[in-house]
């Protein structure tokens, strides 16, 4: 445990472990806070939180590329054949 003492303005220093991070401060009554470090998601991605099934898919997805489980990728040249046998069929 570690007693600090409040400035004029009640910041109080937490110390180089806390520092440039977010915290959340919650005020539990007027004699006690809890700062808990925190991680900030942008709005904009805060969906896939909200979406377990799209967090197991990202989940699923990801076990793969570790396992280097990838699809085979496209045959190009049969599928140059399949766009030279339409274009002839006009």
């Amino acid at each position: 445990m570690t007693v600090r003492t409040a400035d004029s303005k009640g910041r109080v220093t937490l110390g180089k472990r806390f520092a440039n991070q977010p915290v959340i401060v919650r005020e539990i009554d007027d004699t006690e806070v809890v700062v808990t470090l925190a991680r900030v998601v942008p709005a904009r991605e805060a969906w896939l939180l909200d979406n377990p099934k799209a967090r197991r898919s990202i989940a699923r997805g990801l076990a793969q590329a570790r396992a280097r489980k990838f699809v085979k990728p496209p045959d190009l040249k049969a599928d140059a054949a399949i766009a030279d046998s339409i274009e002839d069929d006009r």
